[in-house]
């Protein structure tokens, strides 16, 4: 295990920065994901870290060693790609063997690491098979089997999920987290689905345009994010304008365009003043939709009319007209959904709400 420290750290190719400054540690042993959309810079990162790419400014440090100009047979990371990248005229043993051969390890020693690493990975008795006599998630369970076999000190995932099917993703995102569980590497995963993101990390690395947008646990990014990119881009939010009315050291007083005035609680809105314009953040599934008069205790609700509605079996997403403001809701379900056109009441409590500095407020800072 090794902590991986990034310092400032800059990639530009010609006239075009892929990465700027960034500043982020991965802690030791900790699973860490890089999150954005395509072009971000966080696959540029886990190149840089690997050694497949020299970074323009900054320094990469791991295990506190400077590794900038130090090529990548003598990093000692394992690789785990999302197209596999196993030989097929090899067998399964000598494909994840292929990195200790390279180390000089004697064959004997190899042989039992090969057994061992099967055995991590849940596939045992394989070592004859060649990769196309395996499934997609099997090959994908051998690429990372060959990543481990060495003893990494930092193991990088590139989308490692991304070329299998939904369901199938879902079991390899739980199997590879207790993996990386079991063996305690270092490990840092890159994807642009957040639902891996959320489910598997310790820590997210929210990107956007090639900078760090947000850094903190799956928990906190998710409810409390610093912007409105992270907002928007993780998870389904709902942003409204609004107006801070008050403050003190408890709560912030909105005067919102959907939900008329509420309170929220302070470490909510941790950027905002006692004044100025806002913007209120509710995540769809905190919306509570219901057709009768009753508001549940504790809560802030408004009339809505659904305008139209994506059934999801257990879920329904709702896509709500309030007033002039429009919003999405994701609701369990039992029995049907609220048809579309139809009129219902539209709950939230205040400490579910987040609030940041609105456009105004924003450009001052």
């Amino acid at each position: 295990m090794a902590r991986v420290e990034l310092k400032g750290v800059t990639k530009s190719f010609g006239p075009i920065t892929a990465v700027r400054r960034a500043d982020v540690v991965f802690e030791e042993g900790s699973f860490t994901t890089l999150l954005g959309p395509s072009g971000c810079g966080k696959t540029t990162i886990l190149r840089m870290v690997a050694g497949l790419e020299t970074p323009t400014g900054g320094d990469i440090l791991v295990g506190g060693r400077r590794v900038n100009d130090v090529p990548i047979h003598k990093r000692n990371l394992g690789l785990v790609f999302q197209n596999y990248a196993l030989f097929p005229h090899k067998t399964i043993a000598q494909n994840i063997a292929f990195g200790l051969k390279y180390r000089g390890v004697p064959k004997a020693e190899a042989r039992d690491k090969v057994r061992q690493a099967l055995e991590i990975v849940r596939l045992p008795g394989v070592e004859d098979r060649y990769p196309t006599q395996l499934s997609g998630g099997q090959q994908q369970r051998i690429a990372l089997a060959r990543a481990i076999v060495i003893e990494p000190d930092v193991l990088l995932l590139d989308e490692p999920l991304s070329a299998l099917d939904a369901n199938l993703r879902e079991e390899m995102r739980v199997e590879l987290k207790a993996i990386q569980h079991r063996i305690g590497v270092t490990s840092i995963f890159v994807t642009h689905d957040q639902s891996e993101a959320l489910a598997m990390s310790d820590r997210i690395v929210v990107m956007s345009a090639g900078e760090v947008q947000q850094e903190g646990a799956p928990e906190e990014v998710y409810n409390t994010p610093a912007n409105e990119f992270v907002a928007r881009f993780l998870g389904a939010a709902n942003l409204f304008d609004a107006r801070v009315t008050g403050a003190d050291a408890g709560s912030v007083e909105l005067d919102t365009a959907a939900f008329g005035r509420l309170a929220i609680p302070r470490d909510r809105a941790p950027r905002l003043g006692d004044a100025g314009m806002a913007r209120l953040v509710v995540r769809a599934e905190k919306l509570v939709l219901s057709d009768g008069d009753a508001v549940p205790a504790g809560t802030v609700a408004v009339s809505a009319t659904v305008a139209a509605v994506d059934y999801q079996g257990q879920l329904a997403r709702y896509f709500l007209r309030i007033g002039d403001s429009r919003a999405q809701a994701i609701q369990m379900i039992d029995g049907r959904p609220f048809p579309e056109g139809a009129s219902v009441t539209v709950a939230v409590r205040p400490e579910d709400c987040t609030a940041l500095p609105g456009p105004a407020a924003a450009g001052a800072a």
